[in-house]
């Protein structure tokens, strides 16, 4: 490896890194609350998918967007969609008293099944492969 590919990595392992670091830190105070969410890269990844969507829609419908305003309503469909996952975790673990390892998990293959099919399908929109 050269140089400038190891620097590259530490660059894209740190930006990427500081994502993660978030959930992490919210599930280390979530856990000294006494609960598992395992669910958490799911969350993410269905307040990325809705903040993606909500971009790609505003954008495809308008004539002359503002940047600005698609990044403020990406922002507010990306914490509806995880508000509304975290809702859905915590009514099935604390109300309905589900296992929250299988709820954890199964909100992850969910998270991750949604953001790949609409993920997918705004590529073909897009114009790519898909």
């Amino acid at each position: 490896m050269s140089v400038t590919q190891i620097v590259s990595w530490c660059v894209a392992s740190i930006s990427f890194g500081t994502v993660i670091m978030y959930g992490c830190i919210g599930e280390s105070i979530n856990q000294k609350a006494g609960d598992l969410n395992l669910g958490v890269p799911g969350v993410m990844m269905i307040g990325g998918i809705a903040c993606l969507a909500c971009a790609f829609l505003y954008e495809n419908n308008t004539v002359n967007p503002n940047p600005y305003l698609s990044m403020v309503l990406s922002l507010l469909a990306s914490l509806i969609a995880s508000g509304l996952a975290g809702l859905l975790y915590g009514f099935l673990t604390i109300s309905l008293r589900v296992n929250q390892n299988v709820t954890g998990l199964t909100l992850t293959i969910f998270g991750t099944g949604i953001a790949n099919f609409f993920g997918g399908n705004m590529m073909k929109l897009s114009g790519g492969v898909g």
